[in-house]
C-alpha cells in the first residue's frame, strides 16, 4: 500500500455548544433531521475509508463541535483501529469527556484542541488537557492570538505539560507589529507561520494530489477554500482528476491550507504531525 491519501472531512454539522464572538456558527443549533443527516452522513464515509486498500489519513473539520456527538467518537474509535488509517484526528473544543479515547489505537488517535477563553473554566479546560496526557493521547492545544487572550495564552503555555505544543493562530483580519508578534511568539515560536497570510497563487500544493476535501455528499474538492469540484468520493469520479497542480487563490491564510504548500516545507516541520498539529520532535 504505497498509495496514500489525506482526506480532510466536514459533514453537514454546524451546531456548538459555545458562543464565541468571532465565529459564525455560535450556539447554532442543528435540528433533530439535521443531526441525522450528518450522522448518517459521517457513517457512509467511514465505510467508504473501511473499504479502501491503500494508506489514508483523515481529519475531521466540523463547522460545529463533533466530539459532543456519539458517531463522531464512535467514527474515531473504529479509523484508529483500521490498520489502513495512519491518522484518525479532529478539531475540537474538548468540552466533552475523553474516557472515551480508551477505546481507540492511540497509535493513530490524535486531537487538536482549541482553548477559547470565556467559553470554559480555565480549570475545566486545562484538566482535560493533563487527562489526555496522562492518557497517552497524541494532541496539540491553540489559542486564537487576540489581545485580550494574551494573558490566558501564557497561563496556559505555563501549565501544560512541555511536550504539549501550544500553538497561536492569529486573528481573523489582524495586523501584528513585530513587537506584538514577538509577545506570541514567545508562546509559540512557529507564530510567524500564522501571521501573515501567504502567497500561493501558482504555488504547487499537495491539495488535489494527496490531499483532498470532502463533504457530506462525498463531493471532493482540493482544499475546503477552493470551490471547484473535482468528483465524488463515493462513485470513484475523483480519482481520475488527481494530479500536481498550483494553487489558484491569491492568498492562503488557514493552517489546514498552507501546511500543503509544497514551497513551506512545513510537511518537515510537523512530520508525524501535519494533521494534528504537532510539531516534529517538539519541544526540542
Amino acid at each position: 500500500m504505497e498509495e496514500h491519501l489525506t482526506v480532510l472531512y466536514r459533514g453537514p454539522l454546524a451546531s456548538c455548544n459555545y458562543d464565541c464572538p468571532y465565529c459564525p456558527f455560535a450556539k447554532r443549533r442543528d435540528t433533530p433531521e439535521q443531526l441525522r443527516a450528518d450522522r448518517n452522513a459521517l457513517e457512509r464515509f467511514t465505510g467508504w475509508v473501511r473499504e479502501q486498500d491503500h494508506g489514508i489519513s483523515v481529519l475531521f473539520t466540523p463547522w460545529g463541535e463533533g466530539l459532543v456527538r456519539s458517531w463522531y467518537r464512535r467514527a474515531l474509535v473504529e479509523l484508529s483501529h483500521l490498520p489502513h488509517v495512519r491518522r484518525a484526528a479532529i478539531q475540537t473544543n474538548l468540552s466533552h469527556r475523553v474516557d472515551w479515547t480508551a477505546d481507540a489505537d492511540l497509535s493513530r488517535l490524535a486531537l487538536w484542541c482549541t482553548y477559547h477563553p470565556g467559553q470554559v473554566p480555565y480549570e475545566r479546560f486545562l484538566g482535560k488537557c493533563r487527562d489526555l496526557a496522562e492518557r497517552g493521547v497524541r494532541f496539540s492545544v491553540g489559542i486564537v492570538g487576540k489581545a485580550e487572550h494574551l494573558d490566558a495564552a501564557r497561563r496556559l503555555r505555563a501549565d501544560l505539560p512541555a511536550d504539549v505544543y501550544l500553538w497561536v493562530n492569529a486573528a481573523e483580519g489582524a495586523t501584528y507589529t513585530d513587537a506584538e508578534a514577538a509577545l506570541w511568539s514567545e508562546i509559540d515560536p512557529l507564530f510567524g507561520l500564522s501571521r501573515d497570510p501567504h502567497p500561493s497563487r501558482g504555488l504547487p500544493c499537495r491539495t488535489g494530489e494527496t490531499v483532498i476535501s470532502v463533504d457530506g455528499d462525498g463531493t471532493v474538492r482540493r482544499c475546503h477554500f477552493v470551490p471547484a469540484v473535482l468528483g465524488n468520493l463515493y462513485d470513484g469520479s475523483f480519482r481520475a482528476a488527481l494530479r500536481p497542480r498550483p494553487c489558484p487563490l491569491d492568498l492562503c491564510d488557514c493552517h489546514i491550507g498552507y501546511v500543503h504548500l509544497e514551497p513551506l516545507g512545513l510537511y518537515d516541520v510537523f512530520a508525524g504531525g501535519v494533521l494534528e498539529r504537532v510539531p516534529f520532535a517538539w519541544p526540542s
